[in-house]
């Protein structure tokens, strides 16, 4: 058997791409939009990719299976409950792929969605007797288990979708042997959950130790404990689910439009009919000079997940970037689905270097310089002059 996990630390997404080296047949779960590296390590390794697999239809990122359909000819599969624009196989509890002496097999285990699977691996070589591991998505965390209060806006309420959870992690995947490796969808930073670990395997036993929600408890106790002090979902959120049922274009069609060079009056004229600019490079140089009315967020820290709280993803996009930096900042946006850019700033910043009214500058702050600044008498006066701009208080990268 061959394995390997893809983890995307900017999203805390894991994928995982799974083959059979006699057969030489693969299959692709949870891959991101950019499939490029699925399919050079697929043919590195003398795989064919003929399956791609949803365990859920995600909310935080856009999934890459039309990806893989288009490029690589891959079968899509989702769970037997799903409903999708595009043709696919469904996948209801014990259904199987055999790619050889390699099977995955099919647990459905709603409750983070009601449509959502969990795949056994085994190693029919190893062992046939029992599953190797199991890639249970967004059911079950490394220390957590999935939210279930993303449907609300489709009529499904958080307490039916934790009643559904509870039976699919204590009724199904807590009935696994012990040794059963366990690779989730996602670890620490994901908004999926609200207590995930920075580890990315487990076993099952690992988690009946360790998982607070997979203590022994009543159906009752752990609704009640599961729909309880889950973070606050972006609104983008309900933008990706529904993407990820949609027949789309996909992410290569979408970067050869965008990626434009737009000269510096196409951009201002673009800001002035609505679009958002949005400026990708590193917080120190957009302190320097920006366009006025640009928001800031770096490539260096959890980009595009800022992007999908801050940015309208009905509304255009207008890149201004750091030289290079032109592909990657559209194709990290193309991972959430914001596939609205009209085009990017031709020449960087540096375009309107003799234009100075349309530049703005943004006053930067340590921490120690913020604390000598505070006022220590609980009024709102600053010890100084000298304040942020509301560009640096509005800017995650500031």
């Amino acid at each position: 058997m061959i394995f390997k996990q893809y983890y995307l630390g900017c999203l805390s997404q894991a994928s995982y791409l799974i083959g059979d080296e006699r057969t030489g047949r693969a299959a692709v779960v949870d891959p991101r939009r950019d499939v490029d590296e699925y399919l050079a390590d697929a043919a590195r390794l003398g795989l064919r990719i003929e399956h791609a697999i949803l365990t859920h239809f995600h909310a935080d990122f856009v999934a890459g299976h039309l990806e893989l359909r288009d490029r690589a000819g891959a079968r899509i599969h989702l769970g037997a409950r799903a409903r999708a624009e595009y043709a696919f196989s469904p996948l209801a509890d014990g259904d199987r792929l055999e790619l050889g002496t390699v099977r995955l097999e099919a647990l459905e285990t709603p409750g983070h969605t009601p449509e959502g699977i969990s795949l056994l691996v085994w190693d029919l070589a190893k062992d046939a007797r029992a599953p190797q591991a199991v890639l249970t998505g967004d059911t079950l965390f490394i220390g957590d288990v999935g939210r279930p209060d993303l449907m609300a806006s489709a009529g499904v309420s958080a307490e039916t979708l934790a009643g559904q959870l509870y039976e699919s992690v204590h009724g199904k995947l807590l009935g696994l042997p012990p040794e059963t490796r366990v690779y989730p969808g996602h670890g620490a930073g994901s908004l999926c959950g609200k207590s995930l670990s920075a580890e990315t395997v487990s076993t099952i036993a690992g988690e009946r130790r360790d998982n607070y929600a997979l203590q022994p408890m009543s159906r009752e106790a752990f609704v009640r404990l599961i729909t309880a002090d889950q973070p606050e979902a972006p609104e983008y959120f309900a933008y990706d689910a529904e993407l990820n049922r949609r027949e789309r274009p996909t992410l290569e069609r979408a970067l050869d439009r965008e990626l434009a060079p737009l000269a510096l009056e196409q951009v201002l004229a673009a800001q002035r009919d609505g679009a958002q600019v949005l400026d990708t490079r590193d917080p120190a140089e957009f302190a320097s000079g920006h366009l006025a009315g640009s928001l800031a967020i770096g490539l260096g820290g959890r980009y595009a997940t800022w992007a999908g709280i801050l940015l309208a993803p009905d509304r255009p996009l207008v890149l201004v970037t750091a030289p290079g930096a032109e592909r990657v900042s559209a194709l990290r946006l193309g991972r959430i689905g914001f596939d609205n850019v009209l085009g990017v700033l031709a020449g960087g910043i540096g375009a309107a270097a003799a234009r100075p009214e349309v530049l703005r500058q943004t006053t930067r702050l340590t921490t120690a310089e913020l604390r000598e600044r505070w006022p220590r008498d609980g009024s709102r006066s600053w010890t100084s002059a000298s304040s942020p701009s509301p560009a640096a208080a509005r800017s995650p990268a500031a």
